[in-house]
């Protein structure tokens, strides 16, 4: 067998290879019919160049002229198809560009066609030799499409130039090959053997270049419907080709170097592979395996994948949130496949899994724990399990056992596992569809794919609920915290009662007062127990009342203390609408802590005033001050404080929070070790009672 038949037989079956690859990968633009064509076209022309090396005769001289001359004109008309879209995609007219290569490619055809057909290509074997005329009317044609190459570079723009350079690249190594094939015979009047049998192993390396352009424009690939068992068979007809003349072949080598014996070795052998051949076609594992390599790699996907996953997060994200999710993630798991409904089983605190939602079929109460069979199963692996095919074949999904009550489910059809990063928060039990339907690679990709997207969405409503459950313990011990704050205040006042007891219990007004204060102690503390047990704090009616009064009444109450602070009224009727009970709080608060904050021969000086409609409270100690970072970052911040072990930290806080809510304003001064000043604006009655209202609207929602 000579180089030319190999080299020749080489590059029709890439080029046939490459034809079948247009074919089964469509995008449907007349570019691709071009492509085709043309790739179609030289493979013949390649085949015709083995026949003539096989069979020297006028009518394969014949075929392979006219193949010789279809094959550049169907590259011919592709390339101009290009050059035509180049003009489309620049905007310009490249119209001026075309008419060298085709005068040359006209004048190219008329010097062929001087001579009959017959005579046309000479034999290219032997002494036989091309007539002159011909031979310039191919070398034209070479340089044709040389400058339809050069055209299209030039004409490219510079960041196009990637999807179509490799095509460039090997159409020119057609074309050069065939340039310096021509001048060289044309320059002896014949046809050299040697280049034209290497011709076929020159055009074989066209074929990869061509082929990743075509990947780089998905454009050129055509619709054409092949049907899926004639390629599974054509597939397995060519690998058992292959595979006999590898056998072939190895049979040959044994038999030529095996000796004495290399003949019985050789029937041996073959007749060894042959059996296995046989074998491995009627293994059923083995064609499925076949026909899934073919439906992922020779035909475009049954789904829309982009408007599937689109569907699929779309079904997930509408709706509410909470615990419909559920609802919706059956709903988009089955809509992917059809399915007639299903249903979701969850883990629950305990570690089993139970059913915690259905869709479109009834509610069922079907409880698995995590030792179950199909919980560790699903903790194992990620196959859908399809109850029909365990019903029958048991053995295919190893040492699962199914629950007979899940199986005796109406309809039950897949068991679909749904996890996030490799855990298993639970799984779903798809129903037949009205339709009954056999499920392939694809619809188990694809029911894998909405179940991950589903996993995320129950994970994130786990996560969710977990946090909302710590939120509410978090805001129980807030306010606990807040009504132990209050307490403590509520004691210090008692304990001012039984401290001035001994010198005043025989003077009446006192025990008035006393009384007084026990009875406002109980009141306060009956309604922090309340709140306490409601989980929240509720404000008393809000009420018209003086700020200097309120602040002189705190003033007064805490003036038993050191050091005894000092009240400044520069403004009077500063009438605000608030809750009285938390204003009188927040005052006890700020100056209480102001007291704590200093020296008992210190001073705590505080001041009403007005700012125009605000009335404006300043408290102002020469305590123990704190620094700017202090100020920014845990002023405000419940829990810390700077008095130790005297107090709890919130009471500026829960003060800023009130006089907020009262859309009022708190500014802070203070220098460690200087003193600090609070001044609190809170706006006047009709600020107040727009801010009642604010809180009344709040407090219904």
């Amino acid at each position: 067998m000579s180089i030319g038949i190999i080299g020749y037989a080489i590059s029709a079956t890439l080029f046939l290879l490459f034809s079948v690859m247009l074919v089964t990968s469509w995008r449907g633009r007349i570019e691709g019919i071009y492509l085709l064509t043309a790739s179609v076209t030289t493979a013949c022309w390649a085949l015709a160049a083995v026949a003539l090396q096989v069979d020297e005769s006028v009518l394969t001289r014949t075929a392979y002229h006219i193949f010789e001359i279809a094959r550049n004109i169907a590259w011919f008309v592709f390339l101009f198809r290009l050059l035509f879209n180049l003009q489309q995609a620049c905007g310009k007219n490249l119209r001026n560009l075309a008419y060298i290569p085709i005068a040359i490619l006209i004048g190219s055809t008329v010097l062929i066609a001087v001579e009959p057909i017959s005579q046309l290509f000479p034999v290219p074997i032997g002494t036989g030799g091309f007539a002159s005329y011909p031979l310039v009317g191919y070398l034209g044609f070479a340089i044709t499409g040389l400058t339809l190459i050069e055209q299209l570079y030039r004409s490219t723009r510079p960041e196009m130039r990637w999807s179509v350079k490799y095509l460039y690249l090997g159409m020119g190594v057609l074309f050069v090959y065939d340039f310096f094939l021509y001048a060289e015979a044309l320059l002896f009047n014949r046809v050299d053997t040697t280049l034209w049998q290497a011709r076929g192993l020159t055009s074989a390396l066209a074929v990869p270049f061509v082929a990743i352009a075509a990947t780089r424009n998905p454009s050129w690939s055509v619709r054409v419907f092949v049907s899926k068992q004639v390629v599974f068979h054509a597939t397995t007809i060519i690998a058992a080709g292959a595979y006999l003349v590898t056998m072939a072949a190895v049979g040959y080598y044994i038999r030529f170097y095996g000796g004495s014996w290399g003949k019985a070795t050789q029937v041996a052998f073959v007749f060894a592979g042959v059996i296995f051949l046989i074998t491995a076609l009627f293994s059923g594992n083995l064609r499925s395996k076949l026909k899934v390599f073919v439906n992922k790699h020779f035909f475009s996907y049954k789904y829309d994948w982009r408007d599937e996953w689109l569907r699929v997060v779309q079904t997930l994200s509408n709706g509410r949130g909470g615990k419909e999710i559920r609802i919706r993630v059956i709903q988009a798991i089955s809509e992917s496949i059809d399915a007639g409904g299903g249903y979701l089983w969850m883990s629950d605190n305990a570690g089993g899994y139970q059913c915690v939602s259905h869709w479109q079929v009834s509610a069922n109460n079907i409880l698995f724990d995590s030792s179950d069979s199909l919980v560790t199963y699903f903790s194992n692996s990620d196959w859908i399990i399809d109850v029909d095919e365990y019903k029958q074949f048991p053995e295919r999904y190893e040492s699962l056992k199914l629950d007979d009550q899940l199986i005796a489910i109406d309809n039950a059809w897949l068991i679909i596992p749904v996890k996030h990063h490799e855990q298993l928060l639970g799984f779903v039990l798809l129903s037949q569809p009205k339709l009954s339907k056999s499920v392939n690679w694809e619809d188990r990709d694809l029911i894998k794919a909405a179940a991950k997207q589903a996993g995320s969405y129950l994970a994130l409503l786990q996560t969710s609920e977990a946090l909302n459950q710590a939120n509410q313990f978090e805001a129980f011990n807030r306010l606990s915290a807040f009504v132990v704050h209050d307490l403590k205040n509520l004691i210090a006042q008692l304990e001012l009662v039984v401290k001035n007891a001994e010198r005043h219990k025989n003077n009446p007004e006192f025990m008035d007062d006393a009384v007084k204060t026990i009875g406002n102690a109980v009141s306060k503390m009956g309604r922090l127990l309340t709140q306490l047990r409601q989980g929240r704090f509720e404000s008393t009616k809000s009420k018209e009342f003086y700020v200097e009064e309120s602040v002189a009444q705190v003033v007064n109450q805490l003036y038993a203390y050191l050091p005894k602070p000092r009240l400044t009224i520069n403004a009077n009727f500063l009438k605000i609408i608030a809750d009285k009970d938390r204003f009188t709080a927040i005052m006890v608060h700020m100056i209480k802590n102001a007291q704590e904050a200093s020296q008992e021969d210190g001073k705590v000086d505080v001041t009403v005033d007005r700012d125009n409609n605000d009335a404006v409270i300043t408290i102002e100690d020469n305590g123990v001050g704190m620094d700017a970072l202090f100020i920014k970052e845990r002023l405000f911040r419940p829990f810390q404080t700077t008095k130790g072990n005297a107090g709890m930290g919130i009471g500026v806080y829960e003060t800023r929070e009130y006089v907020n809510s009262l859309n009022g304003k708190m500014k802070v001064e203070s220098v460690k070790g200087v003193g600090t000043k609070f001044e609190i604006s809170i706006p006047l009655e009709v600020a107040g009672q727009a801010i009642n209202n604010h809180i009344s609207t709040t407090a219904e929602a």
